[in-house]
């Protein structure tokens, strides 16, 4: 079983959410999607397949990131999410929260050593373009 397959998304708290966005709109040319931006990519094995990774601000009060103690989180992409948090807490790893299943993908919580929070996402690409107004 594979375990992480490639970024998600990568995630950060700011002063204002709103102009750190405009100001990566205005200076590296990101166009805004909800609070962040989506970035399309083609899987390697499948060309035909189009995977998302998302880059988002956050306000820096949002509690989205508790139990993590850091500024920013990490999204990776997983497969058989169920059975990699099963394989992970066996291994004794922290375990944030417990699975989440929406239209675009099923997501979990872990905690690494340093108290980071990451978040794990097994992905419904179709479901997430639709969900994005993402078009095909």
């Amino acid at each position: 079983m594979k375990r992480v397959t490639g970024i998600g998304g990568v995630f950060f708290k700011c002063e204002n959410p709103a102009t750190v966005l405009e100001w990566y709109n205005k200076h590296l040319g990101i166009s805004p999607v909800g609070i962040g931006t989506v970035f399309e990519w083609r899987e390697k094995e499948d060309p035909g397949r189009i995977g998302h990774s998302v880059l988002a601000f956050f306000d820096k009060d949002n509690e989205y990131f508790l139990p993590g103690k850091k500024e920013f989180m990490l999204n990776y992409r997983v497969e058989e999410i169920e059975t990699l948090i099963e394989q992970l807490r066996s291994e004794g790893v922290e375990i944030a929260e417990g699975i989440e299943t929406y239209d675009y993908g099923k997501f979990a919580w872990i905690i690494d050593p340093e108290g980071n929070k990451i978040e794990l996402w097994e992905p419904n690409d179709m479901e997430f373009r639709k969900a994005n107004g993402l078009k095909d």
